[in-house]
């Protein structure tokens, strides 16, 4: 069963950009896609393990600060080495003003 936690407003996130949202000892990266949508992935690279909060958001694509690989945060998709391994994507729904993320 999924379990909606409220993650931030959706004014918390300028359009194309990303903010760190930390549960339950896991950090998650909450986007704000180009007109408008949100999305949610893994916080951290799965090339070298370094928080996606720092890295920069083109379009839909974020881009780990350490090494530039890159993936598209709506699917998950590593797109540019050295990032190899898909981050793993959860479900979002806005309600109220707020995002909620789902777990579970």
């Amino acid at each position: 069963m999924t379990q909606w936690i409220d993650a931030c407003g959706t004014d918390d996130i300028d359009e194309e950009d990303l903010i760190r949202f930390d549960h339950a000892g896991a950090s998650y990266a909450i986007y704000h896609a180009p007109g408008g949508g949100f999305y949610a992935t893994d916080g951290r690279c799965t090339h070298e393990d370094v928080h996606l909060c720092d890295g920069l958001v083109i379009g839909h694509l974020i881009e780990c600060p350490k090494h530039n690989g890159q993936f598209d945060y709506r699917t998950g998709e590593a797109k540019r080495t050295p990032a190899c391994v898909a981050l793993r994507t959860y479900p979002v729904r806005v309600e109220g003003g707020r995002v909620l993320l789902g777990l579970g």
